[in-house]
C-alpha cells in the first residue's frame, strides 16, 4: 500500500480524532478486503479505511478530505462486478455501520433504511411487517442498500417491480463538499423541479454519497407457481414470454432464460442439482407467477398458456414445481449459474440490454458471431428476458490457457457490443460502468450525453474527489489506464 504523505498523515490524525481509532484503519491486513473487488479483476490501494457511524460523520470525512484534496471511494458490501468500488489511493469510506432500518410506514407502503443495511435484512424487516421488498440478487446476504442504489441494481424481479430506481422514492445524500441533501420524502408525486434522486441512483458514488433512502414496499404474494420449460430456440422462448405477459399481466413475476450449456455446468458443479426435464433442449426458461390473492389459480392459468404453446410447438417439455422445495430446486438452477462459470476457466462477461422484441435475435446473432471468431468458445447467454437484459458470457475453450483466452476480452467486447449498439441497446444493463466499461462507454454513448454527464460531475464534484476515474474520466485523479484483467 502507498504510505500517506505528510498531509495524508495529518488527515488521518484529524479523522481519527473525530471517528475514533477503531474506525480509521491503516494496517495492511485491515485494508486488504477493501482494495479488491468480487471477481478479482482489479486490485487498488488506499491510505485508510474509515467507518463513519452516521450522516454527520460522513459529512465530516468528506469536508476534511476535500480540504486535503484526498479522494474518497464509498463502499458497501463490496460485491460489485465492474471495479466501481476499487480505490486507487485516497480513503475508502465503508458505510457498514450505517445499517439502521429507521421506519416502516405500512399505510404509505414504504421503508426508510440507511445505506449500510444489508439487502436481506431489509427484505426480512419488510416481511415481518407483512410486506414485500422485491429486490432480489444472488448477493443479497452481503450486498448493501447503498451499493444497490449506486449501481441501480436489477435482479430477477425487475419484470414485475422494476430496478432500484423504480423502487426508490427519496434519498439522503452527502455531497462532495460535506453538505447534506435531505430528500427523504416518501412521495409518489412531487413536481417541485428536477428529480435530483435520479442523479445519484446509478452514479456509482461519483456525485455524492447516499446515506439513507425511502423505498417502496408491496403486498406479499400469497400464491405462487414456478415452472421450467424447454424450447428449441430463444425465439420460441420469447413467444412464450409474450403469451404469458398478455395472459398474466403483472402476475408474471419472472421469466429467466438459460441455455443448455448453463444447465450442464450447474449440474456438473453444484452437488444435489437435478436435470428438471427428461431430455436436453437448446433453450430453457424459468417462469414464476405470483399474486397477493390467496385463492388465485395461477397454476391453472400457467397450464392453460403452456398447453397452447405445446400444441404450437413452442414448448417441447415443461415441469411445474409441485411443492415449495421443488420450486426452490428449479430456482437453484438459475441462481447458481453465475458462480459455476468460474469453474469452467476464464469467462469473458457482458451485461447488456436490447429491446425485449430483439432479445432472441441478439442471442442468436451474437452467439454465431463469437463462435465464428474462436473455435470452441462456449457461449453462456442467460438472464432476464422480460426486461431485455442478457448476461452474454463466454467460457474459454476446453484446454485453452486461461490468461491467453482472457487477453481476447477487448476483441470480444467489440463483437458483442457492436451488435448490441446496432440493436439500439446498452452495454451495461444492471452492473454499472465502474472501471471495466469506462473507456468502452466512450465508444457507444451519445457524445452529447457524455458531455452532459461530465458537466454534472464537475458541477457536483469540482475537485474530483468522489470515486475519481470511475464511470467518466474527468481531468486528473483516479486511474488513467485500466489494470490488466485477472480472471
Amino acid at each position: 500500500m502507498t504510505a500517506p504523505s505528510a498531509a495524508g498523515t495529518t488527515l488521518i490524525e484529524i479523522l481519527t480524532a473525530r471517528l475514533g481509532p477503531a474506525y480509521v484503519l491503516t494496517a495492511a491486513d485491515d485494508l486488504e478486503g477493501h482494495v479488491t473487488e468480487a471477481r478479482g479483476l482489479y486490485r487498488g490501494e488506499a491510505m485508510a479505511v474509515v467507518r463513519p457511524k452516521d450522516r454527520d460523520e460522513v459529512a465530516f470525512v468528506l469536508r476534511e478530505c476535500g480540504k486535503a484534496g484526498v479522494p474518497v471511494v464509498p463502499q458497501g458490501g463490496n460485491t460489485g462486478l465492474v471495479g466501481g468500488g476499487v480505490p486507487y489511493g485516497g480513503v475508502v469510506m465503508s458505510l457498514t455501520r450505517l445499517d439502521g432500518i429507521r421506519e416502516i410506514d405500512p399505510v404509505n407502503a414504504t421503508v426508510t433504511v440507511e445505506a449500510g443495511a444489508i439487502l436481506k435484512a431489509v427484505q426480512d424487516a419488510a416481511s415481518e411487517a407483512g410486506y414485500l421488498f422485491p429486490l432480489s440478487l444472488a448477493s443479497e446476504g452481503s450486498c448493501r442498500i447503498g451499493g444497490n442504489l449506486a449501481t441501480n441494481a436489477g435482479g430477477t424481479a425487475v419484470l414485475r417491480y422494476g430496478n432500484m430506481r423504480d423502487l426508490t422514492l427519496g434519498l439522503e445524500v452527502v455531497l462532495a463538499d460535506g453538505r447534506v441533501w435531505d430528500g427523504l420524502k416518501g412521495l409518489r408525486k412531487d413536481n417541485t423541479g428536477y428529480d435530483l434522486k435520479d442523479l445519484f441512483i446509478g452514479s456509482e458514488g461519483t456525485l455524492g454519497i447516499i446515506t439513507a433512502a425511502v423505498l417502496k414496499l408491496f403486498p406479499k404474494p400469497h400464491a405462487r407457481v414456478t415452472a421450467f420449460i424447454g424450447c428449441e430456440a430463444p425465439y420460441d422462448a420469447l413467444k412464450v414470454f409474450q403469451r404469458l405477459r398478455e395472459s398474466a399481466g403483472d402476475q408474471l413475476t419472472a421469466f429467466e432464460y438459460m441455455p443448455e450449456f448453463g444447465i450442464e455446468i450447474v449440474l456438473k458443479h453444484m452437488p444435489g442439482s437435478l436435470r428438471p426435464l427428461a431430455e436436453k433442449h437448446n433453450s430453457y426458461a424459468l417462469i414464476e407467477l405470483s399474486s397477493p390473492q390467496k385463492d388465485a389459480d395461477l397454476q391453472g392459468q400457467l397450464e392453460a398458456v403452456l398447453g397452447e404453446c405445446f400444441e404450437e410447438g413452442l414448448v417441447q417439455d415443461a415441469v411445474i414445481g409441485a411443492s415449495e422445495a421443488q420450486s426452490q430446486a428449479l430456482w437453484g438452477l438459475r441462481e447458481h449459474l453465475s458462480e459455476v462459470q468460474r469453474m469452467e476457466g476464464g469467462s469473458i462477461k457482458h451485461d447488456v440490454a436490447v429491446p425485449v422484441s430483439r432479445v432472441a435475435e441478439f442471442i442468436d446473432v451474437a452467439t454465431k458471431a463469437c463462435e465464428a471468431e474462436m473455435e470452441g468458445v462456449r457461449v453462456c447467454a442467460f438472464g432476464h428476458f422480460g426486461d431485455g437484459n442478457i448476461h452474454f458470457n463466454l467460457s474459454q475453450p476446453v484446454g485453452m490457457d486461461k490468461s491467453t483466452y482472457l487477453a481476447e476480452w477487448e476483441r470480444f467486447n467489440r463483437i458483442v457490443h457492436d451488435i448490441v449498439h446496432g440493436m439500439n441497446g446498452s452495454i451495461s444493463a444492471e452492473h454499472g460502468i465502474g472501471l471495466i466499461k469506462r473507456d468502452e462507454l466512450t465508444l457507444y454513448k451519445d457524445a452529447v450525453a457524455l458531455d452532459l454527464m461530465r458537466s454534472v460531475k464537475r458541477a457536483l464534484d469540482p475537485q474530483n474527489i468522489l470515486n475519481p476515474g470511475k464511470v467518466v474520466a474527468i481531468g486528473e485523479g483516479g486511474p488513467t489506464a485500466l489494470p490488466t484483467k485477472a480472471g
